[in-house]
């Protein structure tokens, strides 16, 4: 009787322990597939984005059928540098003409869309002569691509310089929707 009741509680032990490990395995897949392909977290690094964002913020970024409009706040991984994520804002989608014309009266650049002054509230400062970057404008925003650039206008690698250029849209992680660190920061961006 003893070997049968000891016999017992060994399958049961086997069976709960068979049950534990089938959940964490679906736990994790679960996991992955939410995290691969419907929303992810991002870790601010630098200062491109201030005064939105800053360096160490994290970010609620939305994957799942994301198409970026200008305006958002993206994640995205650049051509050359595809092993870094970037944190930009979209200035301009495919078809758009970008123009980034130097004001001498006024003593920076202003960026104008389809002719038209973007008006950018979000900025840390005006764009500086030296900061115009290295790209031909006005310039259209080829097709499948967005033309990107950083709220500290001054200190970010965007799409005005050719290291990163146009980004392509298949290398768009997906837009930054919520900050959610630091506690006393949280909340949605724009």
């Amino acid at each position: 009787m003893e070997n049968n009741t000891e016999n017992k509680k060994q399958k049961s032990l086997a069976a709960e322990i068979f049950d534990w490990a089938q959940a964490i395995v679906v736990a994790v897949v679960i996991a992955m597939f939410l995290r691969n392909y419907i929303f992810t977290m991002v870790d601010v690094s630098g200062s491109s984005m201030v005064p939105t964002l800053h360096n160490n913020d994290k970010l609620f970024v939305w994957r799942l059928g994301y198409e970026p409009e200008a305006g958002d706040i993206i994640i995205f991984r650049p051509a050359l540098n595809e092993k870094t994520p970037y944190v930009k804002r979209v200035i301009a989608t495919e078809g758009q003409s970008v123009d980034i014309r130097y004001n001498q009266s006024k003593g920076y650049a202003e960026v104008y869309i389809d002719g038209e002054k973007l008006d950018e509230p979000y900025i840390n400062e005006m764009i500086k002569p030296t900061h115009i970057g290295d790209g031909n404008y006005p310039c259209i925003v080829p097709e499948d691509c967005i033309f990107v650039m950083g709220d500290n206008r001054n200190n970010s690698a965007d799409s005005r310089l050719s290291s990163v250029g146009m980004v392509s849209i298949d290398s768009v992680i997906g837009k930054a929707q919520v900050r959610i660190w630091p506690f006393n920061q949280i909340g949605g961006l724009k």
